[in-house]
């Protein structure tokens, strides 16, 4: 869910991202993960954004993996792979507070091979830079400051200036969903209403892709049992040739 926040924030306020990421203020627009041959089934928590000039790659996670670093390295050579002219600005953003040394690491090195990457850890970046922008405002809760409910409750009031009311609402949601790393649900609902985050865009879509997410596992362990790909579609509702993609990941 939290992944799934971020993805939406990235894809639907791309230019607050570019500000706060890039220093400059670009168009940006989504990069399919299709385009550099990536499954999109094993895409959930990244998201590619590209403007006339570059490639901006951000990689949302709440915890670290140590796999993370290879992955930053694998993105950037298919990124290379489909245009070789064009630079890839390359972020590791860590939502929840973590004392592992993993989210220090900023580079994969192999042999011979070095490859380095951006992290950005939020809860070191101060919440006043994330209430600068509309799309960072959901951010803001898991900045550095003072008092979590006092800084969601700014945020709140900050999203409420936002003049169009889906919009408004999908901040609110968004900022209520990704408080949930730091502070009680009914904390949350003191301060956010409750209506207005259920009835946004952003709640609802990822509600729809939780379900998408239970069918893809269902279907998985249907394969793992060799079930049949068309056995498997019947069941699960997916189409045949998503089955066909998940069969190629277990493979």
């Amino acid at each position: 869910m939290y992944d799934d926040t971020c993805r939406f924030l990235a894809e639907h306020f791309s230019a607050d991202f570019a500000s706060w990421l890039l220093g400059k203020s670009v168009t940006l627009t989504e990069l399919q993960p299709s385009e550099l041959s990536l499954d999109p089934i094993r895409a959930d928590a990244l998201i590619f954004l590209e403007s006339d000039d570059e490639i901006l790659h951000l990689e949302f996670q709440t915890l670290p993996k140590k796999v993370i670093p290879f992955r930053v390295l694998d993105y950037r050579v298919r990124g290379y792979r489909r245009d070789p002219t064009k630079p890839m600005r390359q972020f590791v953003i860590y939502l929840k507070q973590t004392n592992s040394p993993l989210v220090y690491q900023t580079s994969f090195t192999m042999e011979r091979t070095r490859h380095e990457f951006e992290v950005i850890r939020l809860w070191e970046q101060p919440a006043s830079l994330f209430l600068q922008y509309p799309g960072l405002i959901p951010f803001a809760a898991l900045g550095q400051s003072a008092n979590v409910e006092e800084t969601l409750r700014q945020a709140s009031q900050r999203a409420e200036q936002v003049a169009n009311p889906q919009t408004q609402a999908n901040l609110i949601a968004a900022s209520g969903i990704l408080a949930g790393l730091q502070l009680e649900e009914d904390v949350i609902y003191r301060i956010l209403r409750r209506d207005i985050m259920q009835e946004s865009t952003v709640y609802q879509s990822i509600l729809a892709e939780g379900e998408v997410k239970k069918q893809r596992e269902i279907a998985l362990n249907f394969l793992r049992d060799g079930l049949s790909v068309e056995a498997v579609a019947r069941g699960t509702g997916l189409s045949v040739e998503e089955v066909q993609q998940l069969q190629q990941q277990l493979n």
